[in-house]
């Protein structure tokens, strides 16, 4: 069990920033939108922005999320999906319900034809829902209303189970169940290759085994902090995973005033491969009005002497 009554005392906090949408002509956030946070709350866990309290083995709560403590400066550090990418667009939020069984919370966005060079319009949502005893579920789903178009979306949160200022994350097992990769050039754009790995450190793609595109979920990853107990267990439908150890993370002041440093924390960002439409021998990240896209993550939290470590 997880922590058994204790549970019924943790709080658990997502790192999402909820932007709410006055004007739908506005895909960037402006001065016309509300930027607001939602709490999703059951007899077991809840849900805020930019956090996530757990307890460890000894029932003492940290939060295991690195983050801002402004949104202003979430806006500031944006990685992926071109120069307004969809993590600082403006996302309406269709469903919420913060008590019962499955509290849950929808976000939808609708990507208008040619926004940032993508073609058609895409309607796309974000759906966190927790329930049993600390599983979060993270469903992402995209569906092209006129035109095929490619689709590849992420979860970026940077973990560390030790609590965020714990220092580095160095000293965690995890095990990726995955046993090639997709190695890439100096500038960090894949090669098309699919190989066994290189020891040349931690931000790649791995190809993940036996995973059916867009069927059953597989075991991704488990990762362990042996100082607090605390596990994550994370599976996917996506046939691959981005590993990465914040190789780059240096003096950036986080939640609280306290500065990460690096290998302060880890991702494990479930997709497609990177850069797939220039790899025919890639999965396909191309969507279509009759062919869906759906992204579907489970993350399972525990505290114990040691997960299982197996396939």
């Amino acid at each position: 069990s997880f922590i058994g009554n204790k549970m019924t005392k943790t709080t658990f906090l997502l790192c999402f920033i909820t932007l709410l949408a006055s004007s739908s002509a506005l895909p960037s956030v402006s001065k016309h939108h509300k930027v607001g946070s939602y709490l999703c709350q059951s007899h077991q866990l809840g849900c805020h922005n930019c956090s996530l309290h757990l307890p460890d083995r000894h029932g003492k709560l940290d939060d295991v999320v690195l983050g801002y403590d402004s949104i202003d400066t979430y806006k500031k550090n944006i990685l992926h999906g071109g120069k307004v990418g969809f993590s600082d667009v403006a996302w309406k939020v269709k469903s919420y319900q913060n008590k019962g069984l499955a509290p849950h919370i929808v976000f939808t966005y609708h990507s208008r034809d040619g926004e940032q060079g993508f073609p058609g319009d895409v309607l796309v949502t974000a759906t966190y829902t927790l329930f049993g005893h600390g599983k979060l579920a993270v469903i992402m789903t995209a569906k092209a209303l006129n035109k095929p178009t490619p689709v590849n979306l992420a979860q970026h949160t940077y973990w560390n189970l030790g609590g965020h200022t714990s220092g580095d994350i160095l000293s965690n097992d995890i095990q990726i169940f995955g046993s090639q990769i997709t190695p890439v050039d100096d500038e960090l754009i894949p090669t098309g290759k699919i190989q066994s790995e290189l020891p040349k450190g931690y931000d790649i793609n791995y190809v993940l085994d036996g995973v059916p595109e867009g069927k059953e979920l597989k075991r991704v990853a488990v990762v362990y902090d042996k100082k607090s107990g605390r596990s994550m267990d994370l599976s996917t439908n996506k046939p691959g995973v981005q590993f990465y150890t914040g190789n780059n993370i240096k003096d950036i002041k986080g939640k609280g005033g306290f500065v990460y440093q690096s290998h302060a924390a880890l991702c494990l960002e479930t997709q497609a491969f990177p850069d797939s439409v220039n790899h025919p021998n890639f999965p396909s990240t191309i969507i279509s009005p009759e062919e869906p896209y759906k992204h579907v993550m489970l993350f399972k939290f525990s505290t114990k002497d040691r997960p299982n470590f197996s396939s």
